[in-house]
């Protein structure tokens, strides 16, 4: 009894802390100071090691030119991989787009609105979900709390698998869904059977995107980008063989895409449970199912804030399914979405990669170089998508051929060009403004930004100038991307007025607060064990 009391007292002593979850928008009333240190690795899978000390104040242009040559290398260390991870990830669904352009224009309109609208609800719902696994590995990892990482995948894990048996029910509906929308019934038939075909991607969602973000965090990014050039280099292959060679149209591109997104799950599971991770990964615990409704909470928040964005663009599609010829529209408007999504590959290496800087910087308590880090991204993702611009603008009339056979689909892609040049500048940077708010914790306020930008200015201008100004799909899109504008004007105001020294206290909070909710409930379980013992 003794021994009992001995432990329990051992297992009770712990300091006082706040209660509460932090607002992530609030003001911290303490600093935050880690000494943490990483020890490099050379090996090309491992994680990148940021200097122990924040930078010292930039004073002069020259001090500039150093700091950013120093950050820039940083950030394009974790940048690169990201962006060639991204880009083969998206190149899965647009090369099956691009291979349903030449099966047929139906099949090119089905398969845009099936994979914005019925793909594109759940995407949103499964990134924003999975997005709070960003924030707190990420600021865990930089606080060196590393054994706090593979908690929260596998709090993740269960929340987004749950998730994604919820969404299942879009997929099976999704053809009275459409209906009830107003799509044509037409284009609604061939999207309802092959979102049903789509159901195995789903789930792949719900394993993928909080093992990426657990990877991220870590900056394990080369092993994610190897795996993802794999698939896609199959996944290009098989498409092309069943789709066009085979005939088997949307049905071939559907099998295969499944496969391609599980191939990439299962070697990505694989590679965290080989012990690659280290004290990131200390296998399956029970304490996964404890504080699930407060990460739950922390999860919705950024549910809502990537769902606002996901879907912007699905509306574009799904409002140019109302136009009068409603398959060139939505034909047209896919391929040029299809653009977009490619260039803004690059800009999601940087929402990655800036979210990763950003949280273990923070993490740390380094406030300066955070900051410093945003600014080297803002600079070189507008610099990148400028350049892409200009490229396509000099192949205006040759790229349309790629895409789809339909003349009067290649004429009205050719007209939207210019726009979608416009549309790739401003995208370059506001993905990458959402990558500091996600490191930062800011999902709250930033969901507020996105719904007055996209949904109170953007949405109603689009549909003023495409209907009865009669402007078309250049009228729905010229009242989007204002909306966009303003919404990135507003970010870089919000970052611009960051005190970085109140959001490393902020992050410090954060990070105390869900280490000490796994550390009770596991106290608790020891406690009760304890007793039973001395009973």
């Amino acid at each position: 009894m003794e021994d009992y009391n001995s432990k329990q007292s051992l297992l009770e002593e712990e300091e006082e802390e706040e209660d509460q979850v932090p607002d992530l928008i609030s003001t911290a009333r303490y600093s935050f100071q880690t000494s943490f240190q990483r020890l490099s690795n050379l090996s090309f899978l491992s994680s990148f090691v940021a200097d122990d000390e924040d930078i010292a104040p930039i004073e002069n242009f020259n001090g500039f030119l150093s700091a950013f040559r120093d950050e820039s290398s940083k950030l394009w260390f974790l940048a690169g991989p990201a962006i060639f991870t991204s880009l083969c990830q998206y190149s899965l669904g647009a090369f099956t787009q691009t291979f349903a352009g030449h099966v047929g224009t139906l099949e090119l309109a089905a398969f845009s609105i099936e994979n914005s609208v019925i793909a594109g609800l759940s995407l949103g719902v499964m990134l924003g979900m999975g997005s709070a696994v960003e924030t707190l590995c990420g600021q865990a990892f930089g606080a060196g709390q590393l054994d706090m990482l593979g908690v929260y995948l596998q709090r993740s894990w269960i929340i987004l698998l749950v998730t994604a048996f919820l969404l299942t029910f879009l997929y099976i509906f999704a053809l009275p869904f459409l209906l009830l929308i107003g799509q044509t019934e037409s284009i609604s038939r061939v999207s309802g059977k092959l979102a049903l075909w789509m159901i195995p991607q789903l789930f792949a969602y719900a394993l993928n995107f909080p093992t990426a973000k657990f990877l991220q965090s870590q900056s394990k990014i080369m092993a994610m980008a190897w795996i993802s050039a794999a698939a896609l280099a199959l996944h290009v292959l098989f498409s092309w063989l069943t789709m066009l060679k085979l005939g088997w149209g949307l049905a071939g591109g559907a099998a295969v895409l499944d496969v391609s997104w599980w191939f990439i799950v299962i070697l990505q599971i694989v590679y965290v449970l080989s012990g690659t991770c280290g004290k990131a990964w200390p296998g399956f615990t029970m304490k996964a199912f404890t504080s699930l409704w407060g990460f739950v909470k922390l999860s919705l928040a950024s549910a809502v804030m990537m769902c606002l964005e996901a879907w912007y663009f699905m509306a574009l599609v799904l409002f140019a399914g109302y136009l009068k010829d409603a398959e060139v529209s939505v034909a047209a408007l896919s391929v040029c979405t299809n653009i977009l999504g490619w260039t803004n590959t690059i800009s999601f290496g940087f929402n990655a990669a800036i979210s990763v800087r950003v949280s273990n910087e923070l993490g740390a308590s380094r406030p300066r170089t955070a900051k410093f880090s945003v600014v080297v991204m803002v600079i070189s993702s507008f610099l990148i998508g400028l350049l892409v611009s200009i490229i396509l603008l000099v192949f205006q009339k040759q790229y349309p051929s790629l895409f789809c056979d339909s003349d009067a689909v290649k004429d009205v892609v050719y007209d939207l060009t210019p726009l979608l040049a416009f549309c790739i500048v401003v995208n370059s940077i506001q993905p990458g403004l959402s990558g500091v708010a996600i490191g930062a914790g800011w999902q709250g306020l930033i969901a507020y930004v996105n719904i007055v930008c996209y949904y109170v200015f953007g949405v109603p201008l689009g549909l003023i100038l495409g209907y009865p100004l009669n402007m078309g799909v250049r009228g729905i899109w010229y009242g989007m991307v204002a909306g966009t504008v303003v919404q990135t004007i507003i970010l870089l105001w919000i970052v611009y007025k960051t005190d970085w020294e109140k959001e490393a206290s902020i992050a410090a909070k954060r990070i105390k607060y869900w280490r000490r909710e796994a550390h009770a409930a596991s106290k608790a379980k020891d406690l009760e064990k304890l007793t039973n013992q001395a009973e």
